[in-house]
């Protein structure tokens, strides 16, 4: 026999086995990368959702408001203080920028203020209403009134509205509070964060200072303006009869509010579902008349009487949410997508390419919270049937296609490739595409240029015309 040919059948044969056994194990590791990538993702979404909860920003952003001994003797009445600096108001609506903000977070407070000032403000001159549960200091009535382009105001919140009220029950609240700090809930443990939302929900359009106005803007300690403003938000509101105004909106945290959505039925006697979703309250534009009407007070009185606020951690975004759902038309609630806002952990920044190119925005449009996982505003474009939205696509596909162009490149190899791709403001006949993001996991074969996508995660956001 010739030894030749057996030769080459058994070196044929090695290769065979040899490929056989390499293509098993690069099999493994793609499904391994491929559960990487799934991991990747997971962790993303649980590391959002672990600084939202953990936020310990220095200098008190993010931090509960106004820390209180709530046995120190008070008064009922609040006290108030007004200085103008003398511009007269360009602005025509009786509307004012309100703070509610400690003495010890004036630095945060001078940072918000001049944000306000130099986007929007210096050109309307609207007055500032800052409230706290405690005499303002001196100092801070100084160098806030100078900044402010418009009155200054200050007023100190009645005891009453920032206490815990009689049919409370405090052996229960005390046992919830230290439950939910023990369970590591953000702020379940605060009983200063309870009086600010208790108080953000039900009692600061009522305050006297409050009263001669009919619109405010709610403006936090510590948060940036990525755009100019450069018309009045309070004019558009009235002519265009809305309500409420948004930058951000999200998913509350369920353990904070367990029993709200039950109360709210009991008060409404509806059906339906709360899917946990909120307007970020802490930027807001909004009419009082609103809050001061008898529904929303009624709505408010009864939920205070459950003691909830106490008992749980209601936070005022999620009443004032479901108090807007619930009283308003949906047509008369408005998504400032023009503007560009920060508040640790979050931010926004418009994804039109005019607002960049006019030198309106400076932020960066691929750090956008409108496309996370945790944002709940393609919700609301779906309630509010508008023609926009952002879908979201998580699969495993083999999905064969051409790497034409790297074909010479990738000749003697097999590669697995992750790519993160950007891209925005993609017009057309339909409409435009006003953000888009990728995120992908390849596997290339240059020798059969068969080219799998693994893993795919595909985030865009679109406006019809």
């Amino acid at each position: 026999m010739d030894p030749k040919p057996l030769r080459q059948r058994l070196d044929t044969g090695s290769r065979i086995s040899a490929r056989f056994f390499t293509r098993r194990l690069f099999l493994r590791v793609l499904s391994l990368l491929s559960i990487c990538v799934v991991l990747y993702n997971v962790v993303y979404s649980t590391e959002l959702r672990r600084r939202l909860e953990k936020v310990q920003a220095l200098g008190g952003a993010g931090q509960p408001h106004y820390q209180i001994d709530t046995t120190e003797p008070r008064d009922g009445s609040s006290s108030m203080a007004c200085y103008d600096n003398g511009f007269g108001q360009n602005g025509t609506e009786k509307a004012t920028l309100v703070m509610l903000v400690r003495n010890s977070e004036l630095r945060e407070a001078l940072g918000s203020i001049r944000m306000v000032e130099d986007r929007f403000n210096r050109r309307f001159h609207y007055p500032w209403t800052f409230l706290n549960d405690k005499p303002f200091t001196d100092d801070f009535i100084k160098y806030t009134s100078g900044l402010a382009s418009g009155p200054a105001e200050y007023a100190v919140v009645p005891n009453d509205n920032w206490s815990i009220p009689d049919h409370v029950n405090k052996t229960i609240m005390r046992a919830e509070m230290s439950r939910l700090a023990s369970a590591e809930v953000i702020y379940g443990g605060s009983l200063s964060y309870r009086h600010m939302c208790r108080f953000n929900s039900g009692f600061f359009y009522n305050q006297e200072v409050m009263m001669k106005y009919d619109w405010y803007w709610r403006v936090e300690p510590g948060i940036e303006l990525y755009c100019d403003i450069n018309y009045d938000p309070f004019t558009f509101m009235r002519e265009n009869k809305k309500v409420y105004g948004f930058v951000i909106s999200m998913y509350e945290f369920k353990d904070t509010i367990t029993t709200l959505w039950d109360r709210t039925r009991q008060f409404h006697l509806g059906n339906g579902d709360y899917n946990l979703c909120h307007f970020w309250s802490n930027f807001e534009i909004a009419s009082l008349k609103f809050y001061r009407s008898e529904a929303y007070s009624r709505y408010f009185e009864f939920l205070d009487r459950t003691g909830g606020f106490f008992y749980e951690r209601w936070g005022d975004a999620p009443v004032h949410s479901i108090g807007v759902g619930l009283f308003a038309p949906k047509n008369s609630i408005h998504h400032f997508a023009d503007f560009g806002y920060s508040h640790a952990p979050c931010s926004r920044c418009p994804q039109d390419d005019e607002s960049h190119t006019s030198g309106r925005c400076l932020c960066n449009r691929n750090k956008h919270f409108d496309s996370e996982s945790y944002s709940c505003l393609p919700r609301w474009w779906k309630v509010a049937g508008m023609n926009k939205g952002t879908k979201r696509i998580l699969f495993f596909l083999p999905f064969p296609f051409h790497l034409i162009y790297f074909s010479s490149f990738f000749s003697y190899i097999r590669k697995v490739l992750y790519i993160r791709a950007y891209s925005s403001s993609i017009s057309g006949a339909g409409g435009s595409f006003v953000g888009f993001c990728t995120e992908s996991l390849l596997y290339i074969d240059s020798e059969s240029r068969n080219n799998f996508l693994l893993f795919s995660r595909i985030s865009f956001s679109w406006e019809r015309k």
